[in-house]
């Protein structure tokens, strides 16, 4: 006579279950071990990209921090050299103006010591060119000499012969300053002991160009010259 033990089925579920748990996790131990003695370790993989991926966002983030810096030395840079450039071209234009006020200084201490030996009011300089479109400048240098006091009061009239072009049919006419423009009235009047230098600018019309300039100085409360001066453009 044998006994039997008599399961039930639940008792039979449950001990199925653990064994195929027990199978599952032994399989799956075996993967693990290997993937490490064929080489291949998956947690280590996995690590290691982790850390890639750390390197590569820390790589990223100096490029970027480097491409700034490299953007603000560029700017630097060509801040600097246009300094450089304005520093090179204000040097060259303080030359420039050095060297024309010593030649201009030679220029005054001749005339100065010549213009003692004259008496009266002289022109002793005119000068008129083209600046700009439509536009001329003159300087005048006007000295009295001898021995003056007291101070020289007048004012300066002038008179521009224009004519046309070559190859126009434009008849020449005369530009006078300051009837023709007021505005340059001021520019015109003379006060002075010694010497004085006057300079200013007019307009003349579109296609034509200046052939001669007659200066006159005159004292205020006079009617005529004290002196003239001519000045023909080739």
């Amino acid at each position: 006579m044998s006994v039997r033990t008599h399961l039930p089925w639940w008792g039979r579920l449950t001990i199925l279950a653990s064994l195929l748990a027990l199978v599952g996790g032994m399989w799956w131990w075996g993967f693990d071990f290997g993937q490490i003695f064929g080489g291949f370790n998956r947690k280590e993989v996995e690590a290691r990209l982790v850390t890639l991926e750390a390197d590569v966002a820390k790589f990223r983030a100096e490029a970027v921090e480097l491409r700034a810096r490299n953007s603000a030395l560029e700017s630097e840079i060509a801040m600097t050299r246009g300094a450089q450039d304005a520093m090179a071209r204000q040097t060259t234009e303080l030359s420039g103006e050095n060297a024309q006020l010593k030649e201009e200084l030679a220029f005054l201490q001749k005339l100065v010591s010549d213009s003692s030996k004259t008496v009266g009011l002289q022109i002793q300089r005119v000068m008129v060119e083209p600046d700009g479109e439509d536009m001329w400048r003159y300087s005048l240098l006007i000295v009295r000499g001898g021995s003056p006091k007291d101070e020289f009061v007048g004012n300066v009239a002038l008179q521009a012969t224009v004519a046309a072009e070559p190859g126009t049919q434009a008849p020449a006419h005369m530009i006078q300053l300051p009837e023709d423009d007021p505005a340059a009235a001021p520019a015109l009047i003379l006060k002075f002991k010694y010497y004085q230098r006057v300079e200013g600018r007019f307009r003349v019309p579109s296609g034509r160009r200046v052939t001669s300039v007659a200066v006159r100085a005159y004292e205020a409360g006079q009617g005529s010259p004290r002196a003239t001066r001519t000045l023909t453009l080739g």
